[in-house]
C-alpha cells in the first residue's frame, strides 16, 4: 500500500489466498459492519455505509459489486467495479477515491469477510469491514469468527452495525 505523501497505511492480513472469484457470485447480505473510525459508518447516510446485494464476477476476473445505500431519504441501488490485481483476493475500486478491498475469508456458501481501506479525515490509515452472508439468518459462530478476524487487523476496529443482534436497521 502506498498512499500519497508517504503516509503509512495499514496492511490487511489476508487469509483468502486462493480466492476463486467465480464461487463468490450471487446474492449476499451485509450482516455486520465494522470501522476503525465510527464516523465512516455512524449514520444511515455515511459515505461508506453500503449494503452489498450481489457479487458478479466478470469474464476478465473483475468483480461487479451491486449495493444499496441511503441518499436523500431514499434507498439508492448502484454498482461499483472492483478491478482485479495480481493477488486474487485483492481488488481496487474507485469509490470515494481509489481504495483497496481485501477478501479476508470466505467459505463461499455461507459467509465472506472483506475490508476496504478508508482513511478517515485527518487519519493516517483506516478501514471498514463487512461480514456478508448468503441468507439473512444470523449465525453467531460466524459472527464470533468475524470478531476474531477483526482483532488480527493492524488498526483498532469495532463493530458499528450488527444486524444479527437487531442493532441497526437494514432498510433494504
Amino acid at each position: 500500500l502506498a498512499l500519497v505523501c508517504g503516509v503509512r497505511a495499514a496492511t490487511v492480513p489476508q487469509t483468502a489466498v486462493d480466492l476463486d472469484i467465480r464461487q463468490v457470485a450471487g446474492t449476499w447480505h451485509s450482516v455486520a459492519m465494522a470501522a476503525s473510525d465510527i464516523s465512516l459508518l455512524d449514520s444511515e447516510t455515511a459515505p461508506l455505509r453500503v449494503y452489498v446485494q450481489e457479487l458478479r464476477p466478470t469474464p476478465q476476473g473483475n468483480l461487479e459489486i451491486v449495493l444499496r445505500k441511503r441518499e436523500n431519504q431514499a434507498c439508492i441501488e448502484g454498482s461499483i467495479m472492483a478491478q482485479k490485481t495480481e493477488d486474487p483476493a485483492v481488488f481496487m475500486v474507485n469509490y470515494q477515491g481509489e481504495r483497496k478491498i481485501t477478501v479476508l475469508d470466505t467459505d463461499y456458501t455461507h459467509y465472506m469477510f472483506f475490508c476496504m481501506e478508508a482513511p478517515a479525515p485527518g487519519a493516517e490509515s483506516g478501514m471498514v469491514c463487512q461480514y456478508l452472508a448468503r441468507t439473512l439468518k444470523a449465525d453467531n459462530q460466524v459472527m464470533e469468527k468475524f470478531n476474531k478476524v477483526l482483532q488480527t487487523l493492524p488498526v483498532h476496529i469495532r463493530i458499528v452495525l450488527d444486524l444479527t443482534q437487531g442493532k441497526g436497521k437494514p432498510w433494504l
